[in-house]
């Protein structure tokens, strides 16, 4: 991804798919290219999110196909983001694999607290915010996500099962209202919602900043109920928790969606799943103590492509921390909470990314495995939280269901992996996710686990004994020079017993060799 290149970010959720084609502007900005929705309704008919139904995989591979020709035209790279309906589904695969094969189209499935990160993103770049404490909440077809943050930090968090076609599914089929499913409906966001209420009671928050299709929807409804004309955009409208509440009541006083598709500022393809996010948005706004609303028209895939151009370039818009920090603090989290000695696992870490880099010219891989390589060094032990027995195994099952933010699922897969290998049998085919992996995913696990099965021997003794490793090569041989400020013979052996995976893969024996070093050397 070149700077200034066109960029394209996919955000395939419950209800519709969106695309939006934008050229990095600047050191912070964007000017978009275009923009394009189409609403696919993955999530309806897959009882209550379990199940992409046939028709709805169909629906969904044509419009990534539509998608993707438009991305093209403007020789856009193209990042495409799974929420809700696809993570949750049991036949998500064959989603995926339908529009890599029929769409060229690689899907990423994120997990609800990274969608809360990037939606937070996103409207950053929408919102003046400044130095305000936000709370950000976005009603998505099949979830809700609510964030606190300030000045691009997260300060808390969730995603919950909360959305307007998970909902409408539920209580308001066909869009079909009564006093009683409208009952049952709120009483249930309360169950789920008043979890984070201890999250607004500790932080607070200065505005309230809600984005998505049903709140532009409201933004909308409210704009046309006191005359105004249709604005051009919607973008930091502003309506109060009053005028939410006569769009609810305007909207349940007509029971069925033919009877709302009526109603001024409400799009009649929305007229069936609307009373569900507004009567969302109104609990929330109820429970969480909100009176006014700022709409912001940036979302999931603006904060998509603010993410992809962290990526390379070194700065996130709008904030002042890499997404590499964002990351490193998730890792650091997960590490202090299920490692009892960190310390170990730091300093593996250490000389697992100085291998890295003293063996780039032969491995050959790209700077995101370096990350890879340092997350799984510092997790590689976390499974001993559950068990020492097998806790290769428990750390890859800790790390493949721990959120993770600044990481895609795909890369939480590598990290996963890549601990799960640090001991024990090397990567076999018949393993889970290894199995399903692609050649070149594939290979830089193993490189990156063999570099992680030398660095923990290096420090078998737990006791940072090895100041700082070198690396020689002469074609045939890797000569691993060890300095160390004490005996390191056991060290030595053990690195020994663990370097095969690493030698088999690039090719070369490993020797290693012991320098003494007299006074500390930084690392």
């Amino acid at each position: 991804m070149n700077d200034g290149a066109a960029l394209g970010a996919l955000d395939i959720g419950t209800n519709s798919i969106h695309l939006v084609v934008a050229r990095p502007v600047g050191e912070h900005g964007f000017e978009v290219l275009t923009r394009e929705k189409e609403s696919v309704r993955l999530g309806h008919g897959g009882g209550d999110m379990k199940l992409l139904d046939a028709d709805a995989i169909d629906r969904g591979v044509a419009c990534l196909r539509r998608m993707a020709r438009i991305a093209e035209s403007f020789g856009a790279s193209v990042r495409a983001v799974a929420t809700s309906a696809t993570r949750e589904a049991s036949n998500a695969g064959e989603l995926i694999a339908r529009a890599r094969d029929e769409a060229g189209v690689d899907i990423e499935v994120i997990s609800g607290l990274e969608e809360a990160r990037l939606i937070h993103l996103g409207v950053l770049q929408a919102v003046p915010a400044g130095d305000r404490r936000l709370l950000v909440i976005d009603i998505g077809g099949g979830s809700t996500e609510v964030l606190i943050g300030q000045r691009g930090d997260t300060l808390a968090a969730r995603s919950f099962k909360v959305g307007a076609v998970r909902y409408t599914n539920r209580y308001f089929p066909g869009g079909a209202v009564t006093a009683e499913s409208i009952r049952r409906c709120r009483n249930d966001i309360v169950g789920v919602v008043s979890h984070f209420l201890p999250e607004i009671a500790r932080h607070g928050f200065e505005m309230a900043v809600v984005s998505s299709g049903t709140a532009e929807t409201i933004a909308k409804m409210v704009n046309a109920a006191e005359g105004g004309s249709d604005l051009v955009t919607y973008n930091c409208f502003e309506f109060t928790y009053a005028q939410l509440d006569a769009v609810v009541d305007a909207l349940t006083s007509r029971p069925t969606a033919r009877e709302r598709a009526g109603i001024k500022g409400l799009d009649a393809g929305r007229a069936d799943i609307i009373v569900a996010g507004a009567v969302i948005l109104q609990t929330l706004a109820q429970r969480f103590g909100i009176e006014r609303f700022v709409f912001s028209e940036a979302a999931l895939r603006e904060g998509v492509l603010v993410d992809s151009v962290a990526r390379v370039s070194e700065f996130a818009a709008g904030s002042s921390r890499h997404l590499r920090d964002v990351a490193r603090r998730g890792v650091a989290t997960l590490m202090e909470r299920c490692d009892d000695d960190p310390a170990h696992s730091e300093h593996v870490a250490t000389l697992a990314l100085a291998l890295f880099d003293e063996l780039a010219p032969l491995h050959s891989l790209p700077a995101t495995a370096r990350d890879h390589l340092e997350a799984g060094a510092l997790l590689a032990n976390v499974g001993l939280v559950i068990s020492h027995s097998k806790h290769h195994l428990h750390s890859y099952y800790v790390i493949r269901h721990s959120e993770l933010p600044g990481f895609t699922d795909a890369e939480i897969e590598t990290v996963a992996l890549v601990a799960r290998y640090h001991r024990k049998s090397g990567p076999k085919g018949s393993h889970v996710g290894y199995g399903a992996m692609g050649d070149e995913a594939r290979r830089t696990v193993r490189v990156l686990a063999g570099i992680l099965r030398i660095a923990i021997g290096l420090d078998r003794s737990h006791d940072q004994r090895v100041e700082r490793v070198t690396v020689g090569d002469d074609g045939d041989e890797l000569t691993i020079e060890v300095h160390a400020r004490d005996d390191v013979d056991l060290e030595v052996h053990a690195a020994s017993q663990r370097a095969a995976l690493l030698g088999d893969e690039l090719g070369r024996t490993v020797r290693f060799v012991q320098l003494q070093t007299l006074t500390s050397v930084p690392g």
